[in-house]
């Protein structure tokens, strides 16, 4: 079965997460091609060690997921393209018995144009931010929206879409799968953990650079999809933009007690956001990070809706915003 399906890795200064990313494929029997982005910190050396077929990216061009993708599957077409591709993450392991279970849903289920599974953190309670990723991660297992970027699909299908959108900097994963979806095929999470990750995040700031780069794709594919992501971006236009602004404009009439009446407001948004998270079987601690950090991601998700509008203002490009 794995002979049918190429696997196409991305990665940028991944280091030791690269190495096992490529160690779990070795015994696969799948084409795997790694697609650098211009690392600095010897993930190619890794890769080379590893055997792997790599192709760079050419530094002229700003770097982006949906572009590293889709020179990781033009490679594949030199050997000539197999029935499904693989996408995954430099950072995630692949589980064993993934890429049979993945095709062989995609032989049997018709109508499936994408499919998925879980990712796990390999480190869940080492920090708080990691525990929110994985917290993240757990979704439905079903027909979905839209799914990350470790997802199989048939060639044939990516060929017919067009592949990944190489301008949109995050969420392109989501966009593609709204493509897919427009054709009236469905995205379809298996109920089963497909990918490792290890996000290895310690610090606040590298948090809130993540959180600013999904408030970005928030704008630019909502852009894209007036319907997709209508939640979210109302969210932080209520509590990271107009709550702010309100609070300020206040205190000129009303000194700090609008500012307090603010933080009273997200106060209450705070605890109802650990009681529905204590609801779902997280410890009182846990919960109570966990809600904060949803509370905090509305400004730098605000500052990544912003940032995105003030690109296509300035018609600046797009440029990817790294985390770590």
């Amino acid at each position: 079965m794995t002979a049918r399906i190429g696997v196409v890795v991305i990665g940028r200064n991944e280091g030791a997460r690269l190495g096992a990313c490529l160690a779990s494929l070795e015994n696969s029997g799948a084409q795997v091609v790694y697609v650098d982005s211009g690392s600095t910190d010897g993930s190619l050396d890794i890769a080379r060690a590893a055997g792997a077929r790599i192709i760079e990216l050419d530094a002229g061009a700003p770097f982006t997921a949906a572009r590293a993708r889709n020179a990781g599957f033009e490679a594949l077409r030199e050997a000539g393209l197999p029935e499904f591709v693989q996408f995954v993450d430099g950072d995630c392991t692949l589980e064993p018995g993934w890429l049979e279970a993945g095709a062989s849903a995609l032989a049997a289920g018709a109508g499936i144009g994408i499919v998925t599974g879980w990712r796990s953190e390999i480190a869940p309670n080492a920090t708080l931010y990691n525990a929110m990723a994985e917290w993240e991660w757990h979704r439905p297992a079903g027909d979905i929206p839209a799914c990350g970027g470790d997802m199989m699909l048939r060639t044939e299908l990516f060929e017919r879409i067009g592949g990944f959108d190489g301008a949109i900097i995050c969420s392109e994963d989501e966009d593609l799968c709204l493509r897919v979806r427009g054709l009236g095929l469905r995205v379809h999470r298996l109920p089963q953990v497909m990918t490792r990750h290890d996000i290895a995040m310690t610090r606040l700031g590298q948090w809130w650079r993540r959180a600013v780069r999904a408030g970005h794709g928030f704008a630019e594919v909502g852009d894209r999809h007036p319907g997709h992501f209508t939640a979210e971006r109302r969210r932080v236009r209520l509590w990271g933009m107009a709550l702010p602004a309100v609070a300020l404009a206040g205190m000129i009439a009303w000194g700090t007690a609008a500012l307090l009446f603010a933080t009273a407001l997200l106060a209450v948004s705070w605890g109802r956001s650990a009681l529905r998270l204590r609801r779902t079987g997280q410890p009182l601690r846990r919960a109570l990070g966990l809600a904060g950090l949803l509370v905090l991601s509305k400004f730098p998700n605000a500052q990544g809706m912003l940032t995105y509008r003030l690109r296509r203002l300035r018609k600046h490009e797009m440029r990817l915003i790294e985390y770590r």
